[in-house]
């Protein structure tokens, strides 16, 4: 099988996008071994300070989105995403809908790449501001509408293995 990093730069920049969106179905779907299945055994996925990462490999990556999505109500879109064959890496902005508390938060990744299998190795989180309490965390002043990010869950929630009820949501 030819290694990721011999593909021509187009086909890595598909598989780097076809991956990361992959993951995020799984994300999603609550899926530990669709999402599992996109990272290296020892993937690491880092966040910004306060919410308890580094996360280290890929089941507990997998388990610990699961755990969100059926405890937050956790759902993802993907509003940008660009792809650099030349390094091995791709950045991605994105929302979080915690839907459960009717709340989201903004950020961007950084998305590193095995060279051989064009597995994910590592995920740097970045969030638009500090979380402190308020239920849209995003850039003051920016118009996601008018530059058409999308505005609510992409996905029906609570999902159907959900911890919580939609009345206890409302709460």
């Amino acid at each position: 099988m030819t290694a990721f990093k011999d593909l021509d730069r187009e086909t890595q920049r598909a598989r780097m996008e076809s991956t990361i969106r992959l993951y995020f179905d799984g994300c999603n779907e609550a899926d530990v071994e669709k999402m599992a299945g996109t990272f290296t055994e020892d993937a690491v996925h880092y966040f910004p300070p306060g919410i308890g990462g580094p996360w280290v490999g890929n089941r507990t990556i997998a388990e610990n989105w699961r755990h969100l999505t059926l405890t937050a109500g956790s759902a993802w879109t993907i509003e940008r995403l660009i792809g650099e064959p030349e390094s091995l890496q791709a950045v991605i902005e994105w929302t979080h809908y915690r839907t459960r508390t009717d709340s989201f938060l903004r950020g961007d990744e950084w998305y590193k790449f095995d060279p051989e299998t064009g597995l994910i190795t590592e995920i740097r989180a970045f969030y638009a501001s500090a979380n402190d309490g308020r239920q849209k965390v995003e850039l003051e002043g920016y118009d996601y509408t008018a530059n058409n990010y999308h505005l609510e869950a992409p996905v029906p929630r609570p999902h159907p293995d959900a911890e919580y009820t939609v009345e206890v949501a409302a709460q």
